[in-house]
């Protein structure tokens, strides 16, 4: 209810006569980060309406600029590769008056890189609350991913279905390989399923596959626990070698899609999203070994973590709680009347 009435709020401000062109899609976008365009869609719609919001690929973005005349032009996504170039969308927006915005949504893997949009845009955000004081400029601020209600909520199931002790989704980066082998004595016990490029050589219930996102919602609901890994792939991030901090938009994802997670911490930074009666934290095989006697027993317990998490998602940590966010920012910074 107090999400309705902020989001009412919001429009009453600043609804009227807005305008906003999302623009990304570089040459070499992953399928996660167009789901996150899809996401951060749904949060403009939130707000300002379906009808006010129009996504383009970043190649004819600035045709779309002149054509349309957003009074927002909000870019998003990666700034890595050279292909994708953002200065023409600015000249364009800049034309006609429009305030412009990057939400660098791959933050600190590419920080090395941000020089290629951090003179176009008058405001940018970073998802990761670290990496966002590594910009050479004024009016960065950060903001981290969330979850969709379109796309990841899903209502919560019983423990009948729930055949699946642990599970975990996502690439084998070489961070999570480590943390896997050092529970591997806990997990051989356990009904486990792993699954994800490069998991296929550690043997029974580990496998190569991809997952989809239905499929990982249905997941989901038959598991458990879920393990929340972070990854340590840096594309360009040799310059000061900066160690992600916010949680990534799986963990917002997973909440609001009914997922009891627990999360291996090397910072603080979830205790900024969550309580740890909604998501238990391990930063090593004893810590994890007891929430595995603590919770997997006790259905009643995890089903309760669970609730807590998914409510505190769709209240606080959606993209129409995102796009309020900054709606706030650019108002406050004088890019709204």
């Amino acid at each position: 209810m107090a999400a309705l009435k902020e989001k009412s709020a919001v429009l009453a401000q600043f609804g009227k006569d807005q305008r906003v062109l999302v623009c990304s899609g570089g040459r070499y976008e992953s399928q996660a980060n167009a789901q996150i365009r899809e996401s951060i869609m749904d949060g403009w719609a939130e707000c300002f309406g379906e009808e006010n919001v129009t996504a383009v690929h970043i190649s004819g973005a600035a045709a779309s600029v002149a054509r349309l005349k957003p009074t927002i032009v909000f870019a998003i996504g990666s700034y890595l590769p050279e292909s994708t170039y953002f200065g023409e969308v600015c000249r364009e927006a800049k034309k006609i008056g429009a305030s412009t915005v990057f939400w660098a949504t791959e933050d600190p893997y590419e920080q090395d890189a941000n020089y290629r949009i951090s003179d176009d845009f008058d405001i940018v955000f970073s998802c990761d609350r670290w990496g966002h004081n590594f910009y050479l400029r004024d009016k960065v601020f950060h903001l981290p991913l969330a979850a969709s209600r379109k796309l990841h909520y899903a209502p919560l199931t019983g423990e009948a279905d729930r055949t699946i002790d642990v599970l975990f989704c996502g690439v084998a980066f070489t961070s999570r390989k480590d943390i896997v082998r050092t529970l591997m004595p806990s997990l051989r016990k356990l009904n486990v399923r792993i699954i994800g490029p490069g998991w296929g050589e550690f043997g029974i219930g580990f496998s190569d596959a991809r997952i989809e996102k239905h499929q990982l919602v249905e997941l989901y609901q038959r598991s458990k626990m879920v393990l929340n890994l972070g990854r340590s792939l840096h594309f360009e991030n040799k310059r000061f070698m900066i160690s992600p901090s916010t949680p990534g938009p799986r963990t917002f994802e997973a909440a609001a899609a009914g997922a009891f997670q627990v999360f291996h911490e090397d910072t603080y930074e979830l205790r900024r999203y969550f309580n740890a009666d909604e998501i238990p934290t391990f930063s090593n095989k004893r810590d994890f070994d007891k929430l595995v006697e603590e919770y997997l027993p006790n259905p009643e317990k995890r089903a309760e973590a669970t609730r807590r998490a998914q409510e505190r998602t769709l209240a606080e940590h959606t993209y129409g709680n995102r796009i309020q966010d900054v709606v706030r920012v650019l108002h406050e910074q004088g890019f709204m009347a």
